[in-house]
């Protein structure tokens, strides 16, 4: 390789670089549980609710912040946010079920996504709010309704093809909502059921990191509120879902010097910084670059919390120009969200244990195999790019041997069974007995793609949190906010 080593450190708030830190028992737990693990850090997720709050109140909007469980099935993660003001968003049966036995009550509770017979039945026989998609979803759970002799079902209708003033469907396609301008003949459906369902609101989900887009869509949510209201409903809130983004990394330069290195690479302008010649989207086409980089923008030093206080700040520009947060607070309209990643940013991270640690024949870059699947640590199948850490299994590291470029592979049987395509530069060689630590994958990461393959097991999962100067540990779904020993209660 030529240059310098193209690292993409972790971005590690204090809570999560002192777990990283704790090289010993990180080791034990491991030795114990085996190879790959995952451990979450419970009470990073309450602070992050924190800071959603925060921006709520500094724009004096009531509402409410519904995790998106499909994030991480983590048993403690939901347990922790139970014994919060939180809600969540759960978007499948045993999402449900999980949420109502973690001690979530059902007005805390939104079910949205594609949904069976059975889901909707739960969701109305609990009482939950149930975001629909379609006038065909509200004649179902309609009829469930009057069938079982259940209390009238609070209802967001979800809304999508928004458009902005002067351009052309500015939000991008989406299979979920109905289309903003088809808004009448669902209007038409919910007055038809004035029995079964009560219209609490309206809803989107839009896939995409853009503001711009995300403002548009919440302007267009704030007209189709007031067409209800002219109709005589009461809606009463907007949900704007999720979306939020986390940054992933350290440093912003990394992420410039990395991704205008591969640009060169795919173009044969310095040697290749993948496996394969991989171009993350990219292609060279006779010397021309094609394709789009298909890759999480992982330095966001916007996101979070931070993000959704801009978006409230953008104007609206077919009301008034009006900030969107004031419109919403002048018509007492409350605001849900539904963050996922950024309600788990530095909620946890997987270890994986070295098992081998191959030079290959005229040198170049070290072979490491570890102890886990590609789908354990599933970062590159949400495009996140970001450097492991090495804890070394004598928790002092044996000297300084300078920069190494290595190609992590998996445990499977397979070619493509790569935890990173990339090259990644680590400080120093790792050696087999060491861990890798994958810090910031409780997003998506963890177990949004778990497999057994091969008969390899899927990662195990351990709840983790700071007693004083130390770390105390238990496996997932024994953890309960009243655990013994777990310090500040």
């Amino acid at each position: 390789m030529d240059g310098r080593p193209l690292y993409l450190e972790p971005r590690l708030e204090p809570r999560l670089r002192s777990l990283v830190a704790a090289h010993g028992t990180l080791h034990s737990i491991v030795d114990a549980l085996g190879s790959p693990l995952h451990v979450v850090v419970p009470d990073q997720i309450a602070e992050n609710l924190e800071r959603f709050r925060s921006v709520y109140r500094s724009h004096h909007l009531s509402g409410q912040v519904f995790y998106a469980h499909k994030a991480n099935r983590s048993s403690a993660l939901l347990r922790r946010l139970a014994a919060t003001d939180a809600g969540v968003d759960v978007a499948s049966l045993g999402e449900l079920q999980h949420a109502l036995g973690a001690g979530f009550g059902a007005g805390r509770i939104t079910a949205t996504g594609p949904k069976n017979p059975e889901f909707l039945w739960l969701a109305a026989r609990a009482g939950v709010t149930v975001s629909v998609d379609a006038v065909a979803e509200l004649d179902q759970l309609a009829a469930l309704v009057r069938k079982h002799a259940l209390a009238p079902v609070r209802v967001l209708l979800r809304l999508s093809g928004f458009e902005a003033s002067g351009v052309k469907v500015l939000s991008r396609r989406s299979r979920f909502g109905t289309p903003v301008r088809e808004l009448e003949p669902l209007l038409e459906a919910v007055e038809r059921h004035a029995d079964a369902v009560d219209p609490a609101g309206v809803a989107f989900h839009l896939d995409t990191t853009s503001v711009t887009e995300k403002a548009t869509a919440l302007e267009g949510s704030l007209a189709a509120l007031e067409l209800c209201r002219s109709r005589g409903l009461r809606p009463r809130a907007v949900d704007i879902g999720g979306g939020f983004g986390i940054g992933y990394l350290a440093e912003r330069e990394q992420w410039e010097a990395y991704t205008t290195a591969l640009t060169a690479a795919v173009l044969g302008r310095r040697p290749p910084l993948t496996w394969g010649g991989h171009g993350y989207g990219l292609r060279n086409e006779s010397g021309t670059l094609r394709g789009t980089l298909g890759l999480y923008p992982a330095h966001r030093p916007v996101a979070g919390a931070a993000y959704l206080d801009e978006l409230l700040a953008q104007p609206a520009p077919s009301l008034g120009g009006r900030p969107l947060a004031s419109l919403l607070l002048e018509h007492l309209y409350d605001l849900h969200t539904e963050p996922g990643r950024a309600l788990l940013d530095q909620c946890g991270l997987t270890l994986a244990r070295v098992l081998e640690v191959r030079t290959q024949e005229g040198g170049g870059e070290l072979l490491v195999r570890l102890a886990a699947k590609a789908d354990d640590i599933a970062l590159e199948d949400h495009g996140v790019l970001m450097d492991p850490v090495v804890v070394p299994r004598d928790g002092a590291g044996r000297g300084d041997d300078g920069p190494v470029a290595v190609h992590l592979f998996g445990s499977l049987c397979l070619e493509t069974d790569l935890i990173t395509r990339r090259t990644v530069f680590l400080p120093r060689r790792p050696e087999p007995g060491d861990l890798l630590a994958f810090a910031n994958t409780a997003g998506y990461a963890m177990d949004f793609h778990a497999t057994r393959a091969q008969h390899q097991p899927a990662a195990g999962k351990v709840a983790a949190w700071q007693d004083g100067d130390a770390w105390r540990w238990c496996l997932d779904d024994q953890f309960w906010p009243i655990t013994p020993a777990r310090g500040a209660q």
